[in-house]
């Protein structure tokens, strides 16, 4: 039987004023203990790699589907999955503010920020306008789009349910962007060694362009610690481009559905995203704290991502095609050309 992407009238309301929590709680319970348990197992996968660049979401998402074709997923376990794969989401991405501070942002400078600001702002909507000429549909296209230009998986799941996207697409767009983005990690160093870019310049186009900030921090390191730290810093400040995007994209998706609707809806999960990066910025968490709430929150983002594993037919994926794997990759490249020529442009114009 095949797990309804849309909303169940089976599942318990999670509002306030949704009855007993005692007995929501328990509804719930099965389905939570499946996902965190699943969400171990890829974190540990991970760990045992020893390369911390297979990109554990993407691990997590692979067991969840793995079970969902192979496997039996019980009725009773619905709603914790459901659970998950909504609230445990939003939670996660608001979470991932504490990763961010004003001050690192400032300290790419004028000519970084705004090549940073130009590359994702023209990567995403040129791949929004691809997209539409290779005839791939528009949600999947707009998770492509947000992946490349901004922070990978962590961005895909962030906008999934702000474009109300069906977890085929979502689970499409986690592929190929991370497998693009590994792509990335073996080609910029010799890409960087061929044309004999500086450590700096070569710091800012990895963050500039590579898609996870697990990949940009194993390609730039590479090239030694200048490099790396100037690639996470650029990388950061990337991120935080998320904010903008996915209330464009909120807007946008509410007036096309609902176009009688006078009030301009607003993402409340990334606006708390927002709050937390002020919040981070002066320095009112404390760091052990911060590095705690971070590392509980990869077991969140996994933990979401083995349920969008969990809701996703296979059937369904195969049907995309090919054509969002040539888009995923012009995006990329586009980026990557944009941003390497920016970078150019600033040191001669230095």
């Amino acid at each position: 039987m095949k797990l309804s992407s849309k909303s169940d009238p089976g599942v318990p309301a999670l509002g306030p004023a949704s009855g007993d929590w005692k007995t929501q709680g328990s509804s719930i319970l099965p389905g939570l203990l499946l996902t965190t348990l699943m969400a171990a197992i890829a974190l540990g996968l991970d760990r045992l790699s020893n390369l911390h660049t297979l990109n554990p979401l993407l691990i997590a998402v692979l067991l969840g589907i793995g079970w969902r074709q192979w496997g039996v997923v019980p009725a009773a376990y619905r709603p914790g999955i459901k659970f998950a794969m909504k609230r445990v989401l939003r939670l996660a991405v608001i979470l991932l503010g504490l990763r961010l501070s004003l001050a690192d942002v400032m300290a790419v400078g004028p000519w970084g920020l705004a090549m940073v600001t130009a590359g994702t702002l023209s990567t995403f909507y040129l791949t929004c306008w691809l997209g539409r000429r290779l005839g791939v549909n528009p949600r999947l296209t707009q998770l492509i789009a947000a992946g490349t230009s901004i922070c990978g998986a962590s961005a895909v799941v962030a906008t999934n349910p702000v474009i109300e996207g069906t977890e085929e697409d979502m689970t499409y767009a986690i592929a190929t962007i991370t497998g693009f983005g590994t792509l990335a990690m073996l080609a910029y160093p010799l890409v960087g060694s061929l044309l004999q870019l500086s450590p700096q310049a070569f710091g800012l186009w990895c963050g500039a362009s590579v898609h996870e900030v697990a990949q940009v921090i194993a390609t730039a390191f590479q090239n030694g610690a200048i490099s790396g730290e100037l690639a996470t810093i650029t990388k950061l400040s990337r991120v935080l481009l998320i904010v903008p995007i996915i209330v464009s994209l909120s807007w946008q998706t509410r007036r096309t559905h609902r176009q009688k609707q006078a009030a301009i809806p607003i993402p409340w999960f990334v606006l708390f995203f927002g709050l937390l990066v002020i919040v981070n910025s002066l320095s009112w968490v404390a760091e052990p704290l911060k590095a705690v709430v971070l590392n509980g929150n990869q077991w969140l983002l996994c933990i979401s991502l083995v349920a969008m594993g969990l809701e996703t037919n296979l059937s369904n994926l195969s049907q995309l095609g090919i054509k969002p794997i040539y888009l995923a990759c012009l995006s990329w490249l586009f980026l990557s050309v944009v941003s390497l020529s920016m970078i150019g442009l600033g040191q001669l114009l230095v």
